[in-house]
């Protein structure tokens, strides 16, 4: 046996020697097997990285061994990832929806009805209302905001909510 088998790979000096050793080799490896698209200098560095974190399971005569094969599942692990990242780019994205176009053009004029319907309202009255309904304050909140009694608020939304259901056919809130 020679002296260098029973050699613990977790001291320094030991652990440089075989990084001085075979760095170069196992870029060289990976650069020639899969290019450099995949970054052999890191995958390098990061088989050393695993020799170092596993230094107490991996005896000295396997080291070559085991940073060679880190290394080169860790390059088989990437290019299992860029196939998935590709497949899913190449993948057409859905561009439509369930909805029929008459639903879609009724929808978009139902809402150009509606907001019409919201600018003729009077300031008081829309504000209250959209202050309730859209960003859903209690009517309490609103009188002291606007700075009037609550049932004045009250008045504000429900006569807001009557003319919309005036002007509007079907038209529904919670």
């Amino acid at each position: 046996m020679s002296p260098e088998i029973n050699k613990h790979i977790c001291e320094e000096d030991v652990f440089e020697s075989i990084y001085k050793k075979y760095s170069k080799d196992l870029h060289d490896y990976l650069y020639y097997k899969y290019g450099e698209k995949f970054s052999p200098r890191d995958k390098t560095q990061e088989a050393f990285i695993k020799l170092w974190d596993n230094c107490k399971n991996v005896t000295f005569s396997k080291a070559k061994s085991f940073l060679f094969t880190v290394a080169n599942n860790s390059m088989l692990n990437e290019i299992k990832h860029q196939k998935v990242v590709l497949k899913y780019h190449q993948e057409k994205q859905q561009d439509y929806t369930n909805e029929s176009p008459e639903f879609i053009l009724e929808k978009n004029q139902f809402l150009q009805r509606y907001q019409k319907v919201l600018e003729n309202l009077s300031e008081e009255y829309r504000v209250a209302f959209l202050l309730n309904k859209v960003e859903g304050k209690k009517h309490s909140e609103i009188a002291k905001l606007l700075g009037v009694t609550q049932k004045v608020v009250e008045y504000r939304i429900y006569s807001a909510f009557n003319i919309l259901k005036k002007e509007l056919e079907g038209f529904k809130i919670k």
